[in-house]
């Protein structure tokens, strides 16, 4: 654990920030710490898939092999023990980017010696429509893999076990207050960000990184605006088996009027559903007994009830007029798989919204994952974008390491939001 300080003398705050569920969060310019306090190189606030994934980043850093890293996270320690026959959920779609960035971390070896299913095509189609577009690859490599969300905590939770003698990992710890350095150091005041944990306990930290999720403490404590709605969307996600085994390859999504629903192939019987709705659609799905809500899905890839005969003929001139001005190859349209079942208890529904900090770097404070942006599930894009904060963080931190700098020096200006129009392609989803 860490050092437990003794006695503190708090100035005055120059403002006070509430959040729910974490407490209130005290975020002063000035605060008198007892230098017992220990003093960390960089504090990760947030445990999951990003936070622990950015905790690892660093540990496995050469240029981070004399630093001192700490994780906070709230909740307890995930282990898994034994690999469930019954999939999780919660799945995320990993780009091969993703993929090579948790293999640098040895955490992909892991899950390949798990479970992942790779899919190399992906069709996206209308209901309402003829329209049609697919992707895939010449060379059939994999574009992506859809990875249960525990296996990836399982790998990421392994390496960080691997490197224990510079990272900390502090598990069932959460921040509830933050001491900002003053940009006008006095004698008596830390040039460090102060953090103060739930038993009282409080540690210094050069560079804090905030990966605790779209309703961010750390954002909030430091002042960062935030752009966010709520989208009038629950997503319902479930396990489904087919009705016979196939490759299952093949991602698919189809845009429906109430919103777009995805199959994302988990083996050759199972797969991942994910269907975006509204509030009242989806807690309808939810209650539906085995039968009905199996009929839905089908009803959902398969009917053309939808369909007018005017829009099917504006689509087959829009596609002959395009065809003739742009000739592409074009790939063979598939099927989707139908439905047989679903997995007992593996229906559950959580609500859609969208959000974009203003600025993603502060002066000894970084944010990453959906503390930084929050966007629509439908392309599955999510934890992506955050694996690519890590990614873009990384480089200017190792950088400063290795030449011996300041891990603040110059983050504002080199570190930028790459992500940007992603999360603006989504928000009138």
């Amino acid at each position: 654990m860490a050092a437990r300080v003794g006695a503190m003398t708090r100035l005055p705050c120059a403002r006070w920030w509430g959040t729910a569920g974490l407490g209130p969060l005290a975020a002063c310019r000035r605060w008198a710490g007892s230098s017992a306090d220990t003093v960390y190189d960089v504090v990760v606030s947030g445990g999951g898939l990003v936070g622990a994934a950015m905790a690892c980043a660093l540990g496995h850093d050469i240029h981070f092999r004399d630093k001192k890293i700490l994780l906070l996270e709230a909740g307890p320690k995930k282990v898994l023990e034994k690999l469930s026959d019954t999939y999780s959920n919660r799945v995320s779609s990993i780009s091969p980017g993703s993929a090579t960035l948790l293999s640098s971390l040895g955490a992909w070896d892991h899950i390949c010696n798990m479970r992942c299913k790779a899919f190399r095509r992906m069709q996206v189609w209308d209901s309402c429509s003829e329209a049609l577009i697919m992707f895939d690859r010449d060379n059939l490599d994999d574009m992506g893999y859809i990875v249960e969300n525990d296996i990836i905590m399982h790998a990421l939770t392994k390496q960080l076990e691997a490197v224990a003698d510079r990272v900390k990992v502090l598990y069932r710890s959460k921040a509830v207050g933050y001491a900002w350095p003053d940009p006008f150091s006095m004698a008596d005041s830390s040039p460090w960000v102060t953090i103060t944990l739930g038993d009282g306990s409080t540690l210094q930290t050069k560079l804090l990184i905030g990966a605790d999720g779209h309703n961010s403490g750390v954002r909030q404590a430091a002042g960062i605006q935030n752009v966010s709605w709520t989208y009038d969307q629950s997503a319902v996600v479930a396990t489904l088996h087919l009705s016979e085994a196939t490759e299952n390859n093949v991602a698919w999504q189809r845009f429906l009027p109430s919103g777009p629903i995805a199959l994302l192939p988990l083996s050759d019987t199972l797969s991942s559903l994910v269907w975006s709705t509204s509030h009242d659609h989806a807690a309808e799905l939810v209650s539906m007994d085995e039968e009905e809500f199996v009929d839905a899905i089908n009803s959902a890839f398969w009917s053309d009830a939808n369909h007018t005969d005017f829009v099917d003929s504006a689509s087959t001139m829009l596609n002959y007029v395009v065809s003739l001005l742009k000739p592409t190859k074009v790939s063979a349209r598939q099927l989707p798989p139908s439905i047989a079942k679903v997995d007992a208890k593996s229906r559950t529904l959580f609500p859609l919204g969208l959000g974009h900090a203003a600025e993603y770097v502060r002066p000894r404070v970084a944010l990453i994952g959906d503390a930084a942006h929050r966007v629509h599930p439908l392309a599955g894009q999510g934890v992506n974008m955050g694996f690519g904060d890590i990614s873009s963080l990384l480089r200017h931190l190792s950088t400063a390491a290795f030449n011996g700098k300041d891990l603040d020096n110059g983050l504002c200006q080199q570190v930028s939001a790459p992500l940007l129009e992603t999360v603006w392609m989504t928000k009138n989803i």
